[in-house]
């Protein structure tokens, strides 16, 4: 290949390459910016001073799946979780967390809001895996944990017939398009987890559309 051609392919890789950089890190920035934005209309019953703890496990998915705006509606049914009670561990910076409460309590969750200043203290004292791990911890007064952004749809068919070798489940990470994570009409496939006594983890529902989360 004559020199020119040579030189002008290198220019081209090195351009791909920093243009394929630039979509991961603003792939990242949207998960983020979408959970550190702050909402009104949830009231935290318990706070305290709080400092934001860094969640960067964003989805290992390339592009997120662009749908209609109306498919993001949230469907509530204030009978799912009615006799439901739990505290909230989290920060108190976190806007994500709280569209996750406005959620959670729009399918009848009784919620208590408290912010920390450690989340990694509440994590551990719930054994929540480090692989598990998202933004908020969510504990019944029945002791099942709830970690990151489960649909309520889920968090109520667990507590109706809770397994016997199961804690709770978490959403690892922060999808973008799950519950309290909605962003520009955009939506990530992920998996709700089930959390075992053991330690262990097992796939409890794999979520492929905005529909399934209702």
């Amino acid at each position: 290949m004559p020199p020119l051609k040579i030189k002008s392919s290198l220019i081209f890789n090195r351009y791909l390459s920093k243009g394929l950089r630039s979509t991961l890190v603003l792939l990242a920035a949207s998960s983020l910016f979408a959970c550190s934005q702050p909402s009104s209309g949830v009231s935290d019953a318990s706070t305290t001073s709080a400092s934001t703890e860094d969640v960067l496990a964003v989805p290992k998915t390339a592009e997120p799946n662009v749908i209609n705006n109306s498919m993001m509606t949230s469907v509530s049914k204030p009978d799912l979780l009615k006799n439901v009670s739990a505290t909230v561990y989290k920060d108190a910076n976190c806007g994500c967390c709280k569209e996750w409460i406005s959620h959670a309590e729009d399918n009848g969750l009784s919620a208590t809001a408290q912010d920390v200043a450690d989340l990694a203290v509440f994590k551990e004292r719930y054994s929540v895996p480090n692989e598990m791990r998202s933004c908020h911890t969510v504990v019944t007064t029945d002791g099942y944990v709830f970690e990151g952004h489960v649909p309520a749809k889920y968090m109520a068919q667990f507590l109706e017939n809770p397994p016997v070798q199961a804690m709770g489940l978490a959403v690892p990470g922060m999808p973008i398009g799950s519950p309290g994570m909605e962003y520009q009409n955009k939506f990530m496939p992920y998996q709700v987890m089930q959390l075992n006594k053991d330690g262990t983890t097992q796939v409890y529902a794999d979520i492929e559309s905005v529909e399934q989360q209702l």
